[in-house]
């Protein structure tokens, strides 16, 4: 869903929400072997719903492998190529900064620290609001997280782009908040994405498809009008 244009033909951008693994950082969680350590087959379903059906105990021990594998990606953690840089190009103009995943407030706690210690020029400050699964929320693909994002900083969902390398959870729940999509592919490496957006269809068709973060500043900076929410107003230099 796009928002009205402006004056020279573009839409307006307010504000961009993003996944964290894959998308801010490199990919580093082997979903695969997450699932058949569980034992929950993608025939099974949503790895989450599914375990949310379990006895506890069973349910219990599947999280516990979950966060075993999650707290081994915090120790490796690698920011993904392009996110400084678009990161500092939001900040110029006044863009609000999200992040929704469905890990853990200790790992996002760890990335925001993780952040500080890296020697980035301009540094990163933390993505506000940053909403996990522990959350009140559903977990995406619900939009309610991002609908949230989009009333917190007192804009149109419309007016939001969601980013990140799944297209079931991040493009859907994108899609369902009425948001713009943005579609990480290739692992954000860069070169000629492997798919487009015709790829997809229904609430699984992104408004974009990128390989790299890189390529998606260009195409925010080309295709879109960035306005800054309410409040948010960078003053002129």
């Amino acid at each position: 869903m796009s928002t009205q244009p402006t004056s020279n033909g573009k839409p307006i951008l307010r504000g961009v929400v993003f996944d964290m693994d894959g998308t801010l950082l490199k990919p580093v969680i082997d979903f695969a072997e997450m699932r058949r350590r569980v034992g929950v087959t993608p025939e099974m379903g949503d790895i989450l719903d599914v375990i949310n059906t379990w006895p506890e105990e069973r349910r219990a021990q599947a999280y516990a492998t979950i966060a075993e594998i999650e707290e081994q990606a915090l120790k490796d953690m690698s920011v993904m190529p392009g996110a400084p840089e678009l990161c500092a190009f939001l900040d110029r103009n006044g863009l609000p900064r999200g992040l929704i995943t469905r890990n853990v407030r200790r790992s996002v706690h760890y990335f925001h620290e993780f952040l500080g210690t890296q020697p980035f020029q301009p540094s990163i400050q933390p993505f506000q609001p940053a909403i996990t699964r522990e959350c009140e929320f559903p977990y995406k693909p619900s939009p309610a997280a991002l609908q949230h994002i989009a009333q917190s900083w007192g804009v149109a969902a419309s007016e939001v782009m969601m980013v990140g390398d799944s297209i079931k959870d991040d493009i859907v729940s994108g899609n369902r908040a009425g948001s713009l999509t943005c579609y990480l592919d290739n692992g954000g490496g860069g070169g000629p994405p492997a798919h487009t957006p015709d790829s997809f269809s229904g609430e699984q068709r992104p408004t974009h498809v990128v390989s790299s973060l890189s390529d998606l500043q260009e195409l925010i900076a080309r295709e879109y009008t960035l306005v800054a929410p309410p409040g948010m107003e960078v003053a002129a230099a």
